[in-house]
């Protein structure tokens, strides 16, 4: 019986110790990454095998979603970050909030492509891929599309080479037909032309704000749309703002709203009307954000302090739609508070107003109480 015990305490020390040593071997095993990436496509191209990559979208550029284009099915222009893929045409179909394209490049040299990076790709199970349906000469690939005006990650797997290259492409919102989009959209390539201008002004040593008498404005007033440099901390300020032109019936208040954001100098402007529908900086519109039927609001770029910039603004208050033009000023040297702005003073002395009822009652509250007692 005793040799019966021992030889089970043997087999049960012996079976302990396989366990714990093939424990020891998996840990001591190095880990293995069990990624289930599809044969023959686990290879990226080095930077050394990239061809020039070049930015795709235009300066300002803000996605535009889904909920903001009509349902229906478009040809759009596409960019592509590589001229090795080119491509030739781009169908857009929006169904509620889906987007998808039809991508068309202008080869047949490569069979597939992965909505990422190539380093994903490589790793990707292969029914992640989109591969191409080849006509004339042609590669066409379906893909979702998350955005218009944003740049999409769209790695491509080359035939001949047998290894994935990265591109961008960029659906550009401005290529839809007329109506297709539920908002208007700004003139990007104005922008662009004046962000541009700006930079070779700065490269130059001369500034587009100080080269002529036209209150520091070149003559095609692209300039206008550029917000200054601003040494100071991001937040809401207070500056004071002049404003000539129109009938002198309308104003805007003064102090306004400051505010920078990115060392940028920006201002909003509250009416005295709530006729106004959208302001113009050369072109450019910005819609009214006051949405409560209060008077008018715009969040405009201050381009140049101490001279005068203009602006039209669109009024509704005599019937039909009339533009006027305006001209505004604002003075760098009286940036201050956000507290020295009117509407912002009223409300501090609304909330003051409101704590001194709120504690009043309070007090009255425990008075009666101690009354009582």
């Amino acid at each position: 019986m005793a040799d019966r015990a021992m030889k089970k305490r043997i087999l049960k020390a012996s079976a302990a110790i396989v366990v714990a040593a093939a424990f020891a071997v998996s840990f001591a095993m190095p880990f293995t990454d069990y990624t289930y990436a599809a044969e023959g496509y686990e290879d990226v191209a080095g930077s050394s095998e990239m061809s020039e990559v070049k930015d795709v979208g235009k300066y300002g550029m803000t996605p535009i979603y889904a909920e903001s284009v009509k349902s229906g099915k478009y040809e759009a222009e596409m960019e592509s970050s590589s001229s090795f893929f080119s491509v030739y045409s781009c169908d857009l179909t929006v169904k509620g909030r889906k987007m998808t394209a039809v991508m068309t490049i202008d080869s047949t040299s490569y069979e597939c492509v992965y909505m990422g990076k190539a380093a994903d790709a490589a790793k990707a199970e292969k029914s992640e891929y989109i591969f191409a349906d080849e006509k004339d000469g042609r590669g066409s690939f379906k893909i979702p599309v998350e955005a218009l005006n944003e740049p999409m990650a769209c790695a491509a797997f080359s035939k001949r080479e047998k290894q994935w290259y990265d591109r961008n492409i960029l659906i550009d919102a401005s290529s839809l037909p007329e109506g297709a989009l539920k908002i208007e959209l700004p003139d990007y390539d104005l922008i662009d032309k004046a962000v541009e201008q700006y930079d070779e002004s700065k490269g130059s040593g001369k500034s587009d704000q100080s080269n002529d008498q036209n209150g520091g404005q070149n003559e095609s007033n692209v300039s206008v749309l550029i917000p200054a440099e601003i040494d100071m901390d991001d937040g809401t300020y207070s500056v004071e703002v002049n404003m000539t032109g129109g009938s002198g019936r309308a104003s805007v208040s003064s102090p306004t709203w400051f505010i920078v954001k990115d060392g940028k100098a920006y201002a909003k402007l509250l009416w005295s009307s709530s006729h106004y529908d959208y302001m113009k900086l050369n072109g450019i519109k910005f819609e009214n954000e006051t949405t409560d039927g209060g008077n008018s609001t715009f969040t405009i770029p201050v381009a140049v302090f101490d001279q005068p910039i203009s602006v039209i603004a669109d009024t509704t208050a005599m019937g039909d739609p009339v533009e006027i033009e305006y001209e505004l000023t604002f003075y760098r040297d009286t940036i201050d508070s956000v507290t020295k702005v009117p509407q912002e003073a009223a409300k501090r002395v609304i909330y003051i107003a409101l704590l001194i009822i709120v504690v009043g009652g309070i007090l009255n509250l425990i008075l009666k109480r101690r009354k009582k007692q």
